[in-house]
């Protein structure tokens, strides 16, 4: 019992419930990272496509593993977690953005970038996109760490929420891009959860400079955390039961946007993984 405490907290309940949480979340950030590595690549030559997705891929992981084992110290620079939140909230409003916008999905502006600027004239197309994709895996990979400290700062359940994302990249994500295809809602409800995860993140800034405050201690309470948790969990399963019960939000298939482009990637990573690279 010793050992389900050190690793659940003293609260099991909670802890448990911020595991399935950390399922959800994780799996939907490497749903995110699979969308924006397809989409990355969408202008390279087809024989080049593949070369930059794998080693996309292996960024995931490798970053993600490193990840794992520097947690610990990550989570102790106290400004990696507003800016964590910053960047969550960046997928938010970016994903709500484009929502409203007419334009069809096309590939991301790199031209925007100032690392794919820099190094364009200098390594050429192909590794300029590389190195905005490696970028790109490592941003998923440090927010992977955060989006579980959103949730708790107890070490043992973030170690889990990071190994979930390693996991999520490789197992759990295409369940979850089926759920999204069946229930296009889904996509939006993740990306409202990823802004709240980015503002409670963002709120680490006020608690940081004024800590001795009321504020500051709720923003930091358990009981925060386990309302952030039921609210992540509920937003999911009452819209489900209500499209199973009465159609309401709609099921209609195929309606997601990102599942598709992430759902290529996460399906054919051991067919990308395996193609040797075409010079």
């Amino acid at each position: 019992m010793d050992i389900v405490h050190y690793i659940l907290g003293n609260d099991i309940e909670a802890g448990l419930l911020i595991i399935l949480n950390l399922i959800v979340i994780e799996s939907l950030l490497s749903v995110d990272n699979a969308a924006v590595l397809a989409t990355m690549v969408l202008d390279l030559p087809k024989e080049q496509r593949n070369r930059a997705l794998k080693y996309g891929i292996i960024g995931a992981y490798v970053f993600r593993g490193i990840c794992l084992l520097i947690a610990s110290w990550l989570v102790k620079i106290w400004f990696l977690k507003p800016l964590g939140g910053l960047y969550l909230l960046w997928l938010a409003i970016s994903y709500f953005k484009s929502k409203h916008s007419d334009a069809e999905e096309e590939s991301i502006d790199k031209e925007k970038s100032w690392i794919y600027r820099s190094t364009v004239g200098v390594i050429g197309t192909f590794w300029s996109t590389v190195a905005l994709v490696e970028l790109m895996d490592l941003a998923f990979s440090i927010d992977n760490v955060f989006a579980a400290v959103a949730f708790t700062d107890h070490m043992p359940l973030i170690y889990i929420g990071v190994f979930i994302g390693i996991l999520a990249m490789r197992f759990v994500a295409q369940g979850f891009v089926r759920l999204m295809e069946k229930f296009p809602f889904l996509e939006t409800i993740a990306f409202l959860v990823i802004a709240v995860l980015g503002l409670k993140l963002l709120a680490s800034l006020y608690t940081h400079y004024a800590a001795e405050t009321a504020l500051a201690k709720f923003i930091d309470s358990e009981k925060l955390d386990l309302f952030v948790s039921i609210f992540t969990v509920s937003i999911f399963v009452i819209p489900i039961l209500t499209s199973y019960l009465f159609n309401f939000p709609r099921k209609i298939m195929g309606g997601a946007e990102v599942s598709h482009t992430a759902e290529s990637v996460l399906e054919n990573q051991d067919e990308i993984m395996s193609k040797p690279d075409e010079e």
